[in-house]
């Protein structure tokens, strides 16, 4: 089987003292492309030595994480343009509003994701939404833009069946990760009632471990415990679901070829 990693942090700081063994130990689970989430312009280093080290299997995406939407969103907003000028990325993201932990940022979120909407679009590359207790907040500035070069993936999705035939419908897959393993993830009752066109496999790695690793640090590797979970969701077999999500993810990201490089 092949797999392909739709969102993980491989570069952040819980991978310092291993990170080429986590690497290797998610090839040999069958991964053999990872889509690397942007966070802030803090990390922007780390992301090109990850992709300099990995070439043929990192593919990095530019932007500003919700959660990094300060009172130097100015700032940080123009290192992401300049990136989006001098070099290719996969998608915009990880984009959008986190209303999760602190509310004091929600109009510069909003902003923030707008004005990175419209460079998604003027470079013709999907969206990564990060859509923490912010649905409609969400819904309504995708509505506000919906067109047809307007497109992406819902990361780490945990909305209703509702929410998610509502972004299905804007032209958005579902990246589904660890949660659909948590007795209270509740995804998992519905899951099959979504076209599987519209999933995405991912890891959200360090966080959000599926079962048994809950509460440790999530890895690639742990792929095939998401995949196993969502074949059980669908009554399929975890080949066909592979097939599927994989060719879902090459024709998002535009991912060419197949041959991991060791």
């Amino acid at each position: 089987m092949q797999l392909i990693d739709t969102h993980t942090h491989l570069y952040v700081e819980a991978f310092d003292e291993d990170r080429e063994q986590v690497i290797r130990s998610a090839f040999e689970a069958g991964v053999e492309h990872f889509i690397i989430p942007a966070i802030d312009s803090s990390y922007t280093e780390r992301m090109y030595a990850l992709e300099k080290s990995f070439p043929d299997n990192m593919h990095l995406m530019a932007g500003l994480h919700p959660c990094h939407v300060k009172e130097n969103v100015a700032a940080e907003l123009d290192k992401v343009k300049k990136q989006l000028q001098e070099r290719n990325f996969c998608a915009v993201g990880e984009i959008g509003i986190d209303l999760y932990w602190d509310k004091t940022f929600l109009k510069q979120q909003q902003e923030a994701f707008a004005v990175q909407i419209e460079w998604a679009k003027a470079y013709q590359l999907p969206i990564v939404i990060h859509c923490r207790a912010a649905f409609d907040e969400i819904f309504e500035i995708l509505e506000a833009h919906q067109a047809q070069d307007l497109f992406g993936v819902f990361h780490c999705f945990t909305g209703t069946l509702e929410q998610a035939k509502r972004a299905i419908d804007l032209n958005f897959k579902l990246g589904i990760g660890g949660v659909v393993t948590f007795k209270n993830g509740k995804i998992d009752q519905f899951l099959n009632k979504l076209p599987l066109t519209s999933i995405l496999l991912e890891t959200d790695a360090p966080y959000l471990s599926p079962k048994p690793f809950r509460g440790k640090r999530n890895e690639t590797a742990y792929l095939p415990l998401i995949l196993d979970k969502i074949a059980e969701c669908y009554s399929q077999s975890r080949e066909d679901i592979a097939a599927v999500t994989t060719q879902n993810a090459k024709a998002l990201f535009k991912i060419e070829g197949f041959e991991i490089k060791k």
